[in-house]
């Protein structure tokens, strides 16, 4: 099975997409009014996030919570207001015949083994990003998947953005021209930290800090960047390098408090990625530069800069005479298009590919890309050395 192929499986599936139309027509008139029963594993923050959204969706009923801290598991059917059965022990929840598919929010370590053993049990599954940790991970949960016939998505959740999508289209349509170079950031301020009230409990609730656990802030947040970049592309990475430290937080964490990765594309396309722990300054954007013009994203907006006008600077005090241009923040395009929030649309389209049987856009191979960029950047960072795309992963 391809990374593009159309997803077919049993009876009547294959009869309903025999055509566009009898899939798009038929199959959801048929399956419109039925209702998706969720287990969430995983009810910390992330996982409680999800919930209240899950709420809000026609059509989804959570059945079922997990978690293995009491607190997060009580507040997590808080949020279900008594619609669920709580779980301490996630197999436990799989062998719920209520439950149809799972929403995965575990910490990153354990997204591989919960998401195959959710598959083995015959459930569909969310799985929040990164998809997983280290190679074998990565390459374990892809060919679960691939000899699966279950409905798999990644959280990637700008995929599923109808104004990402539109900016994409508008990208691959010419509207930067061509691309030389993508600068991404997600800057925060702050330690990052969950408190903890039973020291006992420090690593469960403060996974991130660890690299057992985590991979920091280039799986926990430059993720999403990273995955646009290769949508926009269409392409992953040849080679990165990086570098980052524990620089400010002296607390006992081991994950970067700051990171900054370039990563090498085809046809000489490069990607910057930073994160910031110690300063917000503008915070999160995506800009991509093209011969045309750059166009900058944030969460919920975007807009489009021409390249001005060009001017000849003669006798250039660096000794680099030529054409020049500024970008001019005033002569900018804002990008139109309607959209629901990322997280949201994200989990609506899951509910519409298990309902139609189809394959979500991010899916076990966007997904299995970005992880691997992911393993390269933290490869490259904590080892101090350029990484090369591994061949085994021809994604």
């Amino acid at each position: 099975m391809k990374r593009r192929e159309f997803i077919k499986k049993g009876g009547i599936a294959t009869a309903l997409v025999t055509t566009t139309t009898v899939l798009g027509s038929v199959g959801y008139n048929l399956y419109k009014d039925k209702t998706i029963n969720i287990g969430v594993i995983g009810t910390g923050v992330r996982g409680n996030g999800l919930l209240h959204i899950l709420n809000q969706i026609e059509n989804i009923n959570v059945v079922a919570c997990c978690d293995i801290i009491p607190s997060h598991l009580e507040e997590g059917l808080k949020i279900t207001k008594g619609s669920a059965k709580g779980y301490s022990d996630y197999q436990e929840l799989l062998k719920d015949k209520k439950v149809e598919a799972v929403i995965v929010t575990v910490p990153f370590y354990l997204h591989a083994q919960v998401a195959m053993d959710a598959l083995d049990a015959g459930k569909h599954v969310y799985c929040e990003k990164t998809l997983a940790k280290e190679y074998d991970g990565i390459k374990n949960l892809l060919n679960k998947v691939k000899s699966s016939n279950k409905i798999f998505q990644v959280g990637h959740q700008y995929h599923s953005s109808r104004l990402y999508t539109h900016v994409v289209d508008l990208i691959k349509k010419g509207k930067v021209g061509d691309i030389s170079a993508f600068e991404c950031q997600w800057n925060r301020h702050g330690d990052w930290r969950r408190p903890v009230h039973d020291p006992s409990l420090e690593r469960a609730i403060n996974w991130r800090m660890y690299k057992e656990y985590s991979g920091g802030l280039l799986a926990e947040l430059s993720s999403h960047q990273i995955e646009f970049v290769n949508w926009v592309l269409d392409a992953h990475p040849e080679k990165v390098v990086g570098m980052g430290g524990v620089d400010y937080w002296k607390d006992g964490r081991e994950t970067y408090d700051n990171i900054h990765v370039m990563y090498s594309y085809p046809n000489g396309v490069k990607a910057k990625f930073a994160c910031l722990t110690t300063n917000a300054n503008e915070g999160y954007q995506i800009k991509i530069l093209g011969d045309k013009g750059t166009l900058l994203i944030d969460y919920d907006t975007a807009w489009f800069y021409p390249e001005g006008e060009k001017k000849v600077i003669p006798n250039d005090v660096d000794g680099v005479s030529g054409a020049t241009a500024k970008m001019n923040y005033n002569n900018g395009e804002e990008i139109k298009i309607s959209h629901a929030d990322p997280s949201k649309q994200a989990l609506i389209d899951f509910k519409n590919s298990i309902i139609e049987n189809k394959q979500p856009e991010s899916n076990i191979y966007t997904g299995a890309r970005a992880a691997v960029c992911i393993q390269m950047g933290l490869d490259a960072m904590y080892n101090n050395t350029i990484v090369e795309w591994n061949p085994g992963f021809e994604i």
